[in-house]
């Protein structure tokens, strides 16, 4: 097992713990279940390395709560969000609250495994992830108006629907810019534009 590769599962649904714990460790990773964010934060004190998988629906403290609790303690370990369509809002909220990432369910095991590593990977990624910044702010810059406002709504968390009502135009009209900012950011899917938006120290104004 990888020493350094330890995945906290956070979910109160036991048969998604045991699924997401049994993929982890087939692939490497020595992974610890909890079935809340309470049973994980009483622990925590005794947790040095590795990163966190969480719902952002739970009984009790929720993910975005707990998210912003780690964040008081200065607790350093990543956390991705899990989210349901409908949560996208919630996840991006988690997000700005100091979540590293979010995935959509239902999501395959490479996108998990790919955001575990990249989680694991972030304490030693730093000077990269700066640099990496300077270059989302210049394709932020390179986009018209109109696809910057369109960004910035998909940041905020709001739907197709509500980016076209706000600024005048027609919902499909709203799918083709986010097409078009997909290519031009070169994102492979909403969390990580949203995730490379948020990382750039500057949002689309």
């Amino acid at each position: 097992m990888n020493p350094d590769g330890i995945v906290h599962v956070i979910d109160d649904d036991e048969a998604v713990r045991e699924s997401l714990a049994f993929l982890l460790l087939t692939s490497g990773h020595t992974a610890r279940t909890h079935a809340s964010a309470d049973e994980f934060l009483a622990i925590l004190d005794g947790v040095e390395c590795g990163c966190i998988i969480t719902d952002i629906r739970m009984p009790g403290m929720d993910g975005i709560a707990l998210v912003d609790r780690l964040q008081k303690r200065a607790t350093v370990l990543p956390v991705i969000v899990i989210t349901g369509h409908a949560n996208v809002p919630l996840a991006v909220q988690a997000m700005k609250a100091g979540a590293r990432d979010f995935i959509e369910k239902p999501f395959d095991d490479h996108t998990i495994l790919d955001a575990v590593a990249s989680a694991l990977r972030c304490g030693d990624e730093n000077g990269a992830e700066r640099a990496h910044a300077h270059v989302i702010r210049q394709r932020i810059a390179a986009l018209t108006t109109r696809e910057q406002q369109v960004l910035r709504g998909l940041v905020d968390g709001q739907s197709n629907k509500v980016i076209a009502r706000e600024l005048g135009i027609s919902p499909r009209t709203i799918e083709i810019y986010r097409a078009n900012l997909m290519i031009k950011m070169d994102a492979r899917s909403l969390s990580e534009l949203v995730r490379m938006t948020l990382t750039a120290t500057e949002r689309p104004r």
